[in-house]
């Protein structure tokens, strides 16, 4: 990652406005889908962001870990369980994933302390 991840966190989230203005339609739906995934239930907010990190570094999203990151921070993830999402991501997704996985340490660093 070039540039730090609050300003790749913020840029995005620009990106995602914009775009929500050219289909409200589908971002509407895509918000009530996010809403209603992210809710306290069975799981906390706090682990299903975490879960969520776990599948970004997978499938190899830069914009998702930046945000997961960050929402498992907001809902008061430690450090320490965000490297055991990351080391849990590296075990299922090999090779690829620790690259990611790098990347999302990184975010870590950074918006721990932000």
């Amino acid at each position: 990652m070039e540039q730090s991840y609050t300003e790749f966190n913020r840029h995005k989230k620009q990106l995602t406005a914009a775009y929500e203005k050219a289909s409200p339609d589908v971002m509407a739906g895509f918000r009530k889908l996010q809403q209603a995934a992210l809710k306290e239930g069975a799981l906390d907010i706090k682990q299903k962001e975490l879960i969520a990190l776990g599948i970004a570094i997978a499938v190899r999203c830069d914009g998702c870990i930046g945000a997961h990151v960050a929402g498992a921070i907001q809902h008061g993830a430690t450090k320490q369980e965000l490297v055991e999402t990351i080391d849990i991501a590296l075990l299922m997704g090999g090779g690829p994933s620790i690259v990611y996985g790098s990347e999302a340490y990184a975010a870590v660093e950074e918006l721990i302390s932000a």
